[in-house]
């Protein structure tokens, strides 16, 4: 917001200070049901921990928008026999498994001695079953030998925050996507995917949009690529969005983004925010697009989520239920230079591609890009900020998984039963004070 929204560094901390306080109340509704729970079963009501964490997880994913960063169960993305577990229930389900187990050490460390062995005994045969079903799934492997092959090339095109819409760097920037390109066809891309917003300019209105559409004709590949989109009728509209283009060039679809970032692309509560005057101008009013609608790779059906959509479980949900047979996530996190963000984004798009059974395949304009097999193993991955192209063989799936055919509907189940809960240890405090 002070870098690239131009406000001053004390209002940015006043917002960045808003969104963390608004985070935090999260954490502590869970507190206080906790103890809620605990007033009224002991040291036992720690065993309840889990749904209720959840049920906040739910609320951080809907309310005002959502912000589902960085959900407990992306914890074990990277610990494949337990994440595997995310084809069955989702990484909602592996928040469950993480809180209660955790609950339970604390219960066999604070409660009642005679609960303790049976809370030990239960929580090591879950766990048990939960690396047995994975190391079984990790071992079967078939995915990545069942469908059609596609060999995908992803462009990392490494273009710095401040420079992508300097209008003299516009040809610098397309020719080095066009000679990336150019590269990952030479070494036998069937699919090539640019990153979220790759064009220096709005594609369809732009003279240089017909370089791109050569390209495709030039190298007779399938391109998906990030770029906006203007609309004019019935009113005005402006989308971030993600283009595809056929062999000959022709436009196959175009894909809106439905998840806006929040002061990156709409400013929430905008005229209360009025104070913040150069961020609400410097920020287009982007608007959200209405379906998830999958973009055709010859005869195949793919989904191209763009930046932070991918940390949407039900929205990737979507795309497959909708026919994707591949995932691909565009992004440009050239926004979070250094930090942990990029390599937080790239582990939680990772989750998706077990929680489906797909392929998923990143670009993204300064890394992290790379290639994740249906089991969450990284096939491939570049640096963060290299200038490079990455091509790597995937599969084009049709299978569903469990998760895919009943979505969160456990996640739900537990919303229900914290409501529950909370409805019969609140009874008892009730009838005393109203005597």
């Amino acid at each position: 917001m002070v870098a690239f929204g131009g406000i001053p560094r004390p209002v940015g901390v006043l917002l960045n200070g808003m969104l963390v306080a608004y985070l935090a109340l999260f954490p502590a509704a869970f507190a206080v049901m906790v103890v809620v729970l605990c007033r009224r079963f002991g040291s036992l009501g720690l065993l309840g921990a889990a749904p209720l964490w959840l049920t906040t997880e739910l609320g951080r994913l809907w309310i005002l928008g959502g912000f589902p960063w960085e959900l407990v169960g992306y914890s074990q993305t990277s610990v494949l026999p337990v994440a595997q577990l995310a084809s069955l229930v989702g990484v909602h389900g592996i928040t469950l498994l993480v809180l209660f187990v955790n609950s339970a050490l604390a219960v066999a460390l604070v409660g009642p001695s005679r609960y303790r062995g049976r809370v030990l005994v239960t929580v090591g045969v879950l766990v048990a079953a939960v690396v047995g079903f994975g190391q079984a799934r990790l071992s079967d492997n078939r995915l990545v030998s069942q469908g059609d092959p596609l060999r995908v090339a992803l462009v990392q095109g490494n273009i710095p925050q401040d420079q992508k819409w300097d209008g003299d760097r516009e040809t610098q920037i397309l020719n080095r996507y066009l000679d990336l390109s150019r590269q990952g066809a030479a070494d036998g891309a069937e699919l090539v995917v640019w990153p979220e917003s790759s064009t220096p300019f709005s594609f369809e209105g732009h003279p240089s949009g017909e370089e791109i559409r050569q390209l495709a004709r030039d190298t007779g590949v399938h391109l998906i690529f990030g770029s906006t989109q203007m609309r004019v009728d019935p009113e005005v509209q402006l989308f971030n969005a993600a283009f595809a283009l056929t062999p000959d060039g022709e436009t196959a679809a175009v894909y809106h983004k439905m998840h806006l970032v929040p002061f990156g692309e709409y400013v929430p509560f905008r005229s209360l925010l009025s104070f913040v005057g150069p961020l609400v101008e410097a920020v287009g009013p982007f608007s959200p697009g209405l379906r998830a609608s999958t973009i055709p790779v010859g005869s195949h059906q793919v989904s191209a989520a763009i930046c932070y959509e991918v940390i949407y479980p039900g929205l990737i949900r979507e795309f497959v239920r909708n026919g994707s047979e591949l995932l691909t996530a565009i992004t440009n996190d050239a926004w979070y230079e250094r930090s942990a963000a990029p390599h937080q984004h790239f582990q939680q798009a990772a989750m998706r591609a077990i929680e489906h059974g797909r392929f998923l395949v990143r670009a993204a304009n300064t890394g992290i890009s790379g290639v994740v097999d249906p089991y969450g193993r990284v096939v491939r991955q570049s640096e963060l900020f290299e200038t490079t192209v990455v091509t790597e063989d995937v599969r084009l799936l049709t299978e569903l998984t469990f998760y895919t055919q009943v979505g969160d509907l456990p996640a739900y189940l537990c919303l229900v039963l914290t409501v529950v809960a909370m409805l019969v240890a609140w009874r008892p405090r009730v009838g005393r004070s109203a005597s």
